[in-house]
């Protein structure tokens, strides 16, 4: 048999990534659940998930998780996955909490055990970083005493589609033997095909780039939107017919932000540099995309002073959607903060509402004071002189239309950015 002890999977992160994987390995093993933050256990424990990744089964199953953020209560597990967030701060990868959760597991670590790492990386942190502070703190080695693995997070925050155990996942581990438990391990879980990668650099490797495509695509259609614009053409309508060809991919212009794609090939990038290579497009899509803001900034100018003919000082502008994505309460990296913060910094007053957005007392008070505006609990009517929808939450579909027009003082300056309500010759964007 290759599990010859009682399973028993400890989750590192109850984030996005890590609470939906929790849930999954609730229903077959005994499952701990480990969290730094207090308030975020707390939560749980109340059957509180301001994610809004679980479903009302998925809360009732956290139930039989052990949750909790003391590391005696998981130094009886076997199987550690670690799912922190691996952000970047001014571009450069952040690897502070990768490390601490690293370190933590290192404190538990036994014979026999398996670290499996789930966090995007760029290709060879796993083993370059990762290895040796789990080596030098548990005084064990990899391949004798422990097992070491890396299966990439595929987790689409606000799909209700593709939930995890429908994905195909990933797995990779630091010897034939490990990356057969570490199958076996995912395989009580996943209902799609679970595939073994070659190695754990080939499994880091196959994440980045997916999100990394992505990015590059999304900045190929932003500098499209970027030329018609100039040209007088709604690249809406440019994209319509192209993609009645069969081989033409549907990306679509708009801000990139968010945990994943805005994030990783600023990892990819950093590592090709250290190897010895300047990458060209993958910094040139970031570019485009992380100057995206501007561009609609621009157009957003524009059309007041060519609609209103008014001081911009005057005008109010109504913010429909904070978070990166729609139907996703994740503010994280979400470029409407850039839009704003621009806005107000010519003087233009503006607010902003979405009812989704987890957004608590303290950030909501830090969000306003960097960025110069208001988040507001419900949107006053005939009081805006612009509204733009940003995210296309299902939500603001329930509001509907007319009554988001009943915002607007007299003359309607409505943008709907994402074509919520496709209307034609409405969308100034694109």
């Amino acid at each position: 048999m290759i599990f010859k002890k009682k399973l028993s999977v400890c989750i590192v992160g109850l984030g996005y990534v890590g609470l939906p994987l929790a849930v999954e390995f609730a229903k077959k093993v005994k499952t701990v659940g480990f969290d730094i933050n207090k308030k975020r256990i707390l939560q749980l424990k109340k059957g509180i998930d301001i994610t809004n990744e679980l479903t009302l089964r998925g809360l009732k199953v956290v139930k039989k998780i052990k949750l909790t953020n003391s590391l005696r209560l998981i130094k009886n597990c076997n199987y550690y996955i670690i799912t922190v967030p691996t952000p970047v701060r001014k571009k450069i990868p952040d690897l502070r909490f990768i490390i601490k959760a690293t370190k933590s597991v290192s404190q538990v670590l036994k014979k026999n055990d398996i670290v499996i790492y789930e966090s995007t990386v760029y290709p060879g942190l796993t083993e370059e970083v990762c290895l040796p502070i789990l080596e030098k703190f548990s005084k064990l080695k990899l391949n004798i005493d422990f097992g070491l693995g890396y299966s990439p997070e595929r987790i689409n925050p606000g799909d209700k589609k593709h939930r995890l155990a429908k994905i195909n996942k990933v797995v990779s581990g630091s010897s034939v033997l490990v990356t057969k438990k570490i199958f076996l391990l995912y395989k009580k879980i996943i209902r799609a095909k679970v595939i073994n990668a070659y190695s754990i650099k080939v499994a880091e490797a196959a994440k980045i780039i997916e999100n990394t495509q992505r990015d590059v695509n999304i900045a190929l259609v932003n500098e499209f939107q970027m030329i018609f614009d100039n040209m007088n053409i709604k690249s809406k309508e440019v994209f319509d017919v192209a993609k009645t060809k069969w081989n033409f991919l549907d990306f679509r212009p708009g801000l990139v932000g968010g945990h994943c794609i805005g994030v990783d090939p600023y990892y990819l990038s950093y590592k090709s540099k250290k190897m010895g290579y300047n990458p060209k497009l993958i910094t040139a899509g970031r570019k485009i995309n992380d100057q995206m803001h501007k561009h609609l900034n621009k157009k957003i100018i524009k059309i007041l002073q060519n609609e209103k003919k008014i001081n911009l000082k005057k005008i109010k502008l109504l913010f429909l959607g904070l978070t990166f994505k729609e139907n996703c309460p994740d503010i994280r990296n979400s470029r409407i903060f850039n839009m704003i913060g621009d806005l107000t910094k010519r003087g233009i007053s503006v607010l902003a509402f979405d009812p989704i957005a987890a957004i608590d007392s303290e950030t909501k008070k830090k969000l306003e004071k960097k960025h110069k505006f208001k988040i507001i609990v419900k949107p006053k009517k005939n009081f805006y002189t612009m509204v733009i929808l940003m995210v296309p939450h299902n939500e603001f579909k329930l509001i509907g239309r007319k009554q988001i027009l009943t915002y607007l003082k007299k003359k309607q300056l409505f943008l709907d950015y994402k074509n919520l309500f496709a209307l034609k010759n409405e969308n100034y964007f694109i």
